[in-house]
């Protein structure tokens, strides 16, 4: 690592900052091919300034692997502003070091293995509800209705709140999901300032169902149970803000970005009616009638492949925020310290050395005898990676896999002509319309 006058020496990315303050955000936010376009220009490094910060953009599996092993060192993790005070400061996703370590220890409770096999009864049970509903509806938008059904299943599985999208808990969370990445300017009509007021609401909410759990003889075996449950090293409980807080954080996590990849998944199937087919020849073949058990979800080897290759294309994530806490080095450019580091998750999986042909739908990328995950050290990275990979991985898997299964077996769905299926990006990628289709029974 170079140090000293040496790296004083050597020059800054090249690129933009655009405008005083708000530099190129508004076109981040508002133009998909906003890293594209930089890419070409600029190459694999480049500067900008989003969110009221300098920022560097690194791109490739390098640069992944530069970011994520030297976590803590050169770089820690950060967030735009907005989605730092919407989180909340107790939050996991907003903190470091030991704090961050002790906590993910706690939450990751709610996450392994034994507990990924009790929520797979509730999971099918609001999967199946859903389903029958979508059946009788026949003609739908079925984004919105994606999100009520992740919403429901995470509020459910976390904290015990039955159809919880249908409640002012579910209305307060879309609101308060719609300033995650915006500009923070606390006003009453931005989206910033109506999503502060929504974070106060939600937490009434929580506090409430916190307190009454807290006073019960048994605080229950969801996540929120686990966590009141919990103790740091030193023996302590969590307190109620900071409960609050990691709830939030899971319920986000087991929500926005879920939709995203399952919405893509059946835009993405519908597409490609022959992988469809292959797809229902796999659940066919397998015939499972019952509830399906972690076993049996792992056996499906062709919807794995698929399911990975929606999130290699339509990433829910578009990437990840560092902070340099050191001025540092990197493809022969000066990283000055205190700068906005984001890796690209989107723009490293469309490496043409890694994906050939990176913009076609092609499942066998990832078949067993050749995994193209396995490729590069972080080439592929649709949950992060390093010390803050997605907590909640596994449990996305599981509801990827169990939705998909259950919607390939009994059901057809049929895309509605004349409508604009280009992707909104911000917060997570969606079709623009909605994602309009013909749903009914196989």
């Amino acid at each position: 690592m170079i140090t000293g006058d040496k790296l004083n020496s050597l020059p800054e990315p090249p690129g933009e900052q655009g405008l005083p303050f708000i530099g190129e955000t508004i076109a981040f936010l508002t133009d998909p091919d906003f890293n594209q376009k930089r890419n070409t220009k600029y190459g694999k490094v480049y500067q900008t300034s989003i969110f009221g910060s300098p920022t560097v953009i690194m791109i490739g599996s390098e640069a992944n692997t530069f970011l994520f092993r030297h976590e803590n060192k050169y770089v820690v993790s950060t967030w735009p502003k907005s989605t730092r005070i919407l989180l909340g400061k107790n939050s996991l996703a907003v903190n470091n070091g030991s704090f961050h370590t002790s906590r993910r220890k706690l939450l990751y409770n709610a996450f392994q293995p034994r507990a990924l096999a009790s929520y797979i009864p509730t999971m099918e049970q609001i999967t199946n509800n859903y389903l029958h509903q979508w059946e009788k509806t026949g003609m739908l938008t079925w984004y919105p209705q994606l999100r009520n059904y992740t919403f429901d299943i995470a509020s459910n599985l976390f904290v015990s709140n039955d159809g919880g999208s249908q409640t002012s808990i579910g209305h307060y969370f879309e609101v308060w999901c719609g300033g995650l990445f915006t500009i923070p300017i606390d006003l009453p009509w931005t989206k910033f300032g109506k999503a502060l007021k929504a974070r106060r609401q939600l937490l009434e909410h929580l506090e409430q169902i916190i307190l009454k759990r807290q006073q019960a003889d048994n605080p229950g075996e969801d996540a929120l149970g686990l966590l009141i449950q919990a103790e740091d090293e030193d023996g302590n409980s969590l307190s109620l803000e900071e409960l609050k807080d990691q709830i939030l954080l899971l319920l986000f996590a087991g929500h926005e970005t879920l939709t995203s990849a399952i919405a893509s998944f059946c835009l993405l199937t519908a597409q490609h009616p022959d992988v469809m087919q292959r797809l229902r020849e796999e659940q066919d073949r397998l015939n499972i009638t019952n509830t399906p058990t972690l076993e049996d979800l792992k056996n499906m080897i062709y919807l794995e492949q698929v399911l990975k290759e929606v999130m290699r294309l339509i990433p829910p994530v578009g990437g990840g925020f560092r902070e340099a806490v050191e001025t540092f080095e990197f493809a022969g450019y000066r990283i000055p310290k205190g700068w906005n580091i984001q890796y690209q998750i989107a723009q490293t999986h469309q490496d043409e050395e890694l994906y050939p042909k990176s913009d076609r739908f092609d499942p066998d990328r990832f078949a067993p005898d050749r995994p193209a995950d396995k490729q590069a050290s972080f080439g592929y990275i649709p949950f992060g990676g390093g010390l803050r990979e997605c907590i909640g991985k596994e449990f996305a898997r599981l509801e990827m896999r169990l939705f998909a299964s259950k919607l390939l077996q009994n059901y057809q769905w049929e895309l509605l002509p004349k409508q604009n299926l280009g992707l909104v990006t911000v917060p997570t990628p969606h079709p623009r319309d909605g994602l309009k289709v013909n749903f009914s029974c196989r």
